[in-house]
C-alpha cells in the first residue's frame, strides 16, 4: 500500500492492509509523506550529497506482487509527494522499467471533492509506466466512506 499522504488516505491504506492481512496476505503501508523526499531535480541528480537513498524504496516495490496506491485529489490530479516520488524512482529508468512493468496496481482515494480526477490522473500515470491498473477503485471523501466490498474485491482481483 502506498499512501502518497498522512492521514486519512494514511488510516485508508491501513485499512486496505489489515484487509488483505485477514485474507492471509502479506501488506505493508509506505507513507510518501513520511519520507520526506526532497523535491525532484536534474540538479540534486548530479549531486551526490542531494541524491536520497531510495533503495529500500525500489527493492519493496520490485519485491510487491502488486500495488495499492492511496493518494488524495490535489488540484484536479496527483498529490506532489506522489509525482515526486514516481520521479526520483524513474532515475534508474531500467530497473523503473522492471520494476512497473505488468505490476498490478489497484488505486484508491480519501478525497475532499470526491476523488475522480486523482483516479484518472493516476490511472493514466501508471498505465504508462507499463502498470497493469485493474478496472475497479475505491473512492471516499468526507461524506461517502470506503466501501469494504470494493477493498474486499480490489485485494483478491490484485492476488490472482
Amino acid at each position: 500500500m502506498i499512501a502518497a499522504t498522512s492521514g486519512t488516505n494514511r488510516e485508508l491504506a491501513e485499512t486496505f492492509a489489515s484487509t488483505a492481512a485477514e485474507k492471509g496476505h502479506e501488506a505493508e503501508v509506505i507513507d510518501l509523506a513520511e519520507m520526506d523526499l526532497p523535491m525532484f531535480t536534474i540538479a540534486r541528480t548530479n549531486n551526490p550529497e542531494q541524491t536520497p537513498d531510495i533503495s529500500d524504496l525500489v527493492d519493496t516495490m520490485t519485491q510487491a506482487d502488486a500495488w495499492i496506491v492511496i493518494a488524495p485529489e490535489y488540484n484536479g490530479s496527483m498529490p506532489p509527494t506522489l509525482n515526486n516520488a514516481l520521479a526520483w524512482l524513474s532515475r534508474d529508468w531500467q530497473n523503473f522499467r522492471t520494476m512497473c512493468t505488468g505490476k498490478p496496481v489497484g488505486l484508491a482515494t480519501h478525497s475532499g471533492g470526491g476523488g475522480a480526477h486523482v483516479i484518472m490522473a493516476m490511472r493514466q500515470q501508471f498505465s504508462y509506466i507499463g502498470a497493469d491498473v485493474i478496472g475497479r477503485a475505491c473512492m471516499s471523501g468526507r461524506d461517502k466512506e470506503a466501501n469494504p466490498e470494493t477493498i474486499d474485491a480490489m485485494i483478491d482481483n490484485l492476488v490472482r
